[in-house]
């Protein structure tokens, strides 16, 4: 989420459906917020493990362009689930994620996109409201990635306060019964718990606590 030399710009002030901020240039800014965290691994940090309990560094870069990579299937009309997260060489982990950016971003271009009709297992509505609600995912996953590898990026809060606005989609507590009803509605084997119950934190705790906390995660552990 650091160089967006390759990447289409948005500006944030363009006005979509309902009075909503183009998601775009939000994910402009979550992705070079995940390419500076990416950058910033060390070599002999690949095999550590993260706060997503079954997920070590290497891995969670691979779930994280896996991300992209489904935005992208989004725009383009194809099954956001049938995207595979594909292993690359440590050395490629960056230009893995420089160019599935470049994909998100393109794929997204179109302003027609944001308009069309799209639905998710947890969300339905326009494009635009489709893909603000990868903004958690993205966030807290780079927030794990940071964690396991001792880094501190700068969070931007515009990005920060868009995913906790599109906190709808999952109740507070008792996540596990939509988690059941989602993997059964995708024809999993598997109930997929992705988020624990949220943790207790000070409403005034800086942002980046409040959406991990509100995602399972305890940002003082």
């Amino acid at each position: 989420m650091a160089c967006m030399n390759d990447q289409q710009q948005h500006t944030s002030s363009t006005p979509t459906a309902g009075n909503r901020p183009d998601p775009r240039a939000i994910l402009d800014s979550a992705i070079a917020t995940g390419a500076a965290v990416i950058a910033g691994v060390q070599p002999d940090q690949f095999g550590a493990p993260t706060p997503c309990a079954e997920m070590d560094v290497r891995t969670m870069i691979g779930h994280l362009i896996g991300v992209l990579g489904r935005i992208t299937a989004l725009a383009q009309g194809d099954d956001p689930f049938a995207v595979t997260e594909t292993p690359v060489p440590d050395d490629g982990w960056a230009d893995a994620w420089n160019a599935a950016a470049r994909q998100a971003t393109d794929a997204w271009s179109d302003d027609a996109v944001l308009e069309q009709p799209m639905a998710l297992p947890w969300v339905q509505g326009n494009g635009a409201k489709v893909l603000s609600s990868y903004f958690s995912e993205l966030t807290v996953h780079t927030w794990d990635l940071a964690t396991a590898t001792g880094q501190r990026p700068e969070w931007d809060d515009t990005v920060v306060n868009a995913a906790l606005a599109e906190r709808d989609f999952l109740p507070a507590e008792n996540r596990r019964a939509i988690f059941e009803e989602i993997s059964a509605a995708m024809g999993l084997d598997e109930v997929a718990i992705p988020f624990a119950e949220q943790v207790t934190i000070a409403d005034d705790a800086p942002a980046i606590d409040r959406l991990v906390a509100w995602n399972g995660r305890d940002p003082h552990r």
